[in-house]
């Protein structure tokens, strides 16, 4: 016996060995751990994603039942590698011990895994009857929710009684705001959107009956699926079903979650135990959805006993990279410390680039992006980061005029994109007819049909019950005569397959009947409609996923694909672009070659973000989290003049920069600096700037000259 109990511990060691034997030290610590609470401070390119992987096939070995792991990460692609990664980790322990693969290969559908939103729906639809909520709503999206917000906006008449009421999108970022950070309206409407606080009442009677309506019609907005989740977990019987269900629960990118977030895990974790998250409070920039880096920074007071481990071996960029990086972060008044360091010891130095105007700093970026592309460097493996995305107008003209292709990205998804919400909206209306903002938006699809006559007919359908035969005997002006029979039709075939009632009818070939009657009007509405048609193709073919009806329309709402060719032009034809991002959208992607444009006061940070302490450190992050997007090389441009009304022509008039704040002395000590047409950098000496002070061109002379006897 003792024997067989040997050799099984001999077994056992050698499966952990293969599946940690790859890991460093710190890696191997936070993937073995315990039940305890654990907080992973995870820095830029140090394997967060690998770690958390192998944590998951960890406790699985030890005897979790996957059926039993919550894994909530902020995107579904995000869920899906991580499934994937630790099912090929699972498969292999498997095959090493002689098993067979089968733990490994059934993972990706017993774990529990996905977008906060998505496993708040899923939950929902098993429990919501505990709280009230039947389990059949529809979800609406962003653009959706406006919709409906602006629906009742203009019922109440607060664009006609208050001449500058906010739009529709401000109404719903207040609302979402002081949802996401449970604060009160008083105090958001003071500190985020001061312009507005003569609203506060009226934003109380829109907000009311909001919440009124979205009961009405059946639906809930993101903002709705955490807080009924939260609602869920705070009852007696919810939580007690909800912690049936699950021994340990992982959070991944924990720095991006809001209060309402951390309330959910508290509930269902209180003490900690079996609680993991992982994350950078050093890439936390995400304010203006509410998250808030108090999560990360607290996580140990709220859940004591807390285990904090640091992983600080980056295998991204290089040495000098990261001195760069590291010297602007250690500036943070308050952070899990930390010191990123690689083997990757050698490299060149990060560069100042001290440019004349934005115009030499866009001539300065592709002459380097080509320089790189004839040493080997593909244009997809080069980026160029801004912090807003007007930043970039200069460089996009510059690149279409030489031919160089690129794609921009911080743009619309391909969920938002016109044609594809109209689509959905036959798919919606059908799945559930009191949505009355997707009545109203395909009605008004057809021709001789405005407002005013869309919301009669969508008033009706709901008195209705949401009966489409309502719809029947109503008689429809001349010009949609035609094709107002098979418009109903269509929605009468549409909505026999509802749930319960499914009569076999895949989603494909829904979309395809959509698709028939819908395409005409996307030619008679919209340019480049021959794209548009392609992406309704496309949308065919991402359907074939799901099983039904309803999980599909959950699924493009709460994750939507990233791409779009609405008001896109013609697609590319090379293979080969350059890549153009926001910061925001750069978060968590890598690229050889690193352009940071603006860094001068006023953009980076934003001049409207610097109101306090708390907004000028989230921007100090941003840019981090810029420099560390770097593999082997970054630039980061500085244009000193900046000429009001876009320089017209024959004008001089404009203004000098600051270098941006956060490139403090030591910041800049970490940097070379060149002018944009030297080919080598000179390298910053103790007591040197990092760039020159700019000069008055001779252009101003007569000015000068001028102003001595004003």
């Amino acid at each position: 016996m003792d024997e067989l109990l040997t050799a099984t511990a001999r077994e056992d060691s050698q499966a952990i060995a293969t599946l940690l034997g790859h890991l460093n030290e710190q890696q191997q610590i936070a993937a073995t751990h315990g039940h305890g609470p654990l907080l992973i401070i995870a820095g830029a390119g140090t394997g967060k994603t690998t770690t958390l992987t192998h944590r998951v096939a960890w406790l699985i070995h030890r005897g979790i039942d996957p059926r039993r792991i919550l894994l909530l990460t902020f995107t579904r692609r995000s869920a899906a590698e991580m499934l994937s990664r630790a099912s090929a980790c699972l498969t292999r322990l498997e095959k090493q011990a002689g098993g067979g693969s089968r733990t490994g290969a059934s993972l990706k559908k017993a774990l529990w895994g996905g977008t906060f939103h998505a496993i708040a729906s899923r939950l929902l639809r098993q429990h919501g009857r505990l709280i009230g909520l039947e389990p059949d709503f529809s979800v609406l999206d962003r653009s959706d929710s406006e919709d409906l917000l602006d629906l009742v906006r203009v019922e109440q008449k607060l664009a006609k009684e208050h001449k500058r009421f906010p739009l529709k999108g401000t109404c719903l970022s207040i609302y979402s705001r002081c949802v996401n950070s449970r604060e009160p309206l008083a105090k958001i409407l003071a500190e985020h959107f001061p312009w507005c606080v003569e609203y506060e009442d009226d934003f109380k009677e829109l907000f009311r009956e909001y919440v009124d309506r979205k009961e009405k019609l059946h639906c809930l907005d993101y903002d709705d699926l955490l807080l009924f989740w939260n609602a869920l977990a705070g009852d007696p019987i919810g939580i007690k079903q909800i912690r049936k269900q699950f021994d340990c629960v992982l959070v991944d990118e924990y720095q991006d979650t809001n209060i309402l977030q951390a309330e959910i895990l508290e509930r269902l974790c209180p003490d900690g135990t079996g609680l993991t998250v992982v994350g950078d409070d050093a890439q936390s920039i995400y304010s203006f959805r509410a998250a808030t880096v108090r999560n990360i920074l607290d996580f140990p007071k709220q859940f004591p006993g807390t285990e904090v481990v640091l992983l600080e071996e980056n295998y991204r960029s290089t040495q000098p990279v990261l001195e760069a990086a590291n010297r602007v972060i250690v500036e943070a008044p308050e952070r899990h410390h930390k010191e990123l360091w690689t083997s990757r010891v050698n490299g060149q130095r990060p560069q100042v680039v001290s440019c004349i105007d934005e115009d030499e700093q866009a001539e300065f970026v592709i002459r380097e992006v080509l320089r790189h592309r004839e040493k080997g460097i593909e244009l997809k493996q080069q980026a160029v980061l801004f912090r807003a995305s007007h930043h970039s107008l200069a460089l996009e003209l510059l690149l279409a005029e030489q031919n160089i292709p690129f794609h921009k990205y911080g743009g619309l998804k391909f969920a938002e994109a016109a044609h594809i919400k109209d689509l959905l909206g036959f798919l919606r209306l059908a799945e559930n007819p009191l949505d009355m903002v997707s009545a109203m938006r395909i009605l008004m699809l057809l021709p001789g049909i405005g407002r005013k006559r869309a919301m009669d007919l969508s008033d009706a359908l709901i008195e209705s019950g949401g009966n489409i035969d309502e719809w029947k005997t109503w008689k429809p002006p001349q010009a949609a005569q035609e094709l107002w029979p098979e418009f109903v039709a269509l929605l009468t075939q549409l909505s026999g397959t509802r749930a319960g009632k499914r009569s076999g009818v895949e989603v494909p070939a829904e979309i395809d009947a959509v698709k028939k009657f819908y395409g005409p009007l996307v030619e008679q509405n919209y340019n480049n409609h021959r794209e548009r048609l392609n992406d309704l193709d496309q949308l065919v073919h991402v359907s074939a996923r799901y099983p039904s009806r309803a999980e599909f329309l959950t699924a493009i709402t709460l994750d939507p694909p990233a791409s779009t060719q609405d008001l896109a032009g013609d697609p590319h034809l090379d293979e080969d672009f350059l890549v153009l991002s926001t910061i925001h959208s750069a978060k968590g992607l890598e690229w050889n070659s690193v352009f940071v444009l603006h860094a001068a006061d006023g953009n980076i940070p934003s001049d409207m973000a610097t109101r306090n302490e708390y907004e000028v450190e989230e921007e100090r992050r941003l840019f981090y989290v810029a420099l560390s997007r770097a593999k082997d090389f970054l630039y980061v441009c500085h244009p000193q003049r900046y000429y009001r009304g876009g320089r017209p022509r024959g004008s001089d008039d404009h203004s000098f920069s600051q270098l941006t704040r956060f490139l403090t002395p030591n910041a800049r000590a970490a940097f070379d600096w060149r002018l944009p047409d030297q080919e080598d950098a000179i390298p910053t000496q103790p007591g040197r700037p990092a760039a020159p002070p700019p000069v008055e061109p001779l252009t101003n002379a007569r000015e000068q000259t001028r102003s001595m006897w004003e």
